[in-house]
């Protein structure tokens, strides 16, 4: 079981790798990917209060998986956007690979998720708002993208208190 200190720090060279698709053959693993993403996020919420999802390369599972629980739990397995919308907001974003850092960015406001569930069934999801925010938060882990990246400018970085 993986914990807090397995998570990935901002600076590791892992964060900017992008991950490889789950094959058919690897579904049985991913069970155990999903249990070490909901204990590190459990942890996460725990010291630092915030937390709605993660990525499996932030545990250094270099494979195209993303771990939701805000009322239930969700796994995105090969997710594929489109439907992006042209309109954008701003928002703070936070991370918990850089838990105490947060970062202006820009956001599409709404899109189309398109997945694989733990049962290697295909799903599909409209997003809006904040779900949308966040999905693109954690599909740009996927791609290796962090955040920081996509600043704003060169002032939108702020400490967490």
């Amino acid at each position: 079981m993986k914990h807090l200190n397995d998570l990935l720090l901002l600076g590791d060279p892992r964060l900017y790798e992008v991950c490889e698709p789950v094959s058919k053959e690897e579904l049985p693993l991913v069970k155990e990917w999903v249990a070490d993403l909901h204990n590190v996020m459990e942890e996460i919420r725990a010291k630092y209060n915030f937390g709605r999802a993660i990525a499996a390369p932030q545990l250094g599972i270099m494979k195209r998986v993303i771990y939701m629980n805000i009322d239930k739990p969700v796994v995105f397995i090969n997710p594929v956007f489109d439907n992006i919308s042209e309109e954008m907001f701003e928002m703070w974003d936070d991370c918990m690979s850089f838990p105490n850092l947060l970062v202006k960015v820009k956001r599409h406001k709404s899109l189309t998720i398109h997945y694989l569930n733990e049962h290697w069934l295909e799903q599909s999801w409209q997003m809006e708002d904040d779900l949308a925010e966040l999905l693109q938060h954690e599909y740009d882990h996927l791609n290796g993208v962090l955040c920081t990246m996509r600043a704003v400018d060169d002032k939108a970085f702020k400490y967490r208190m």
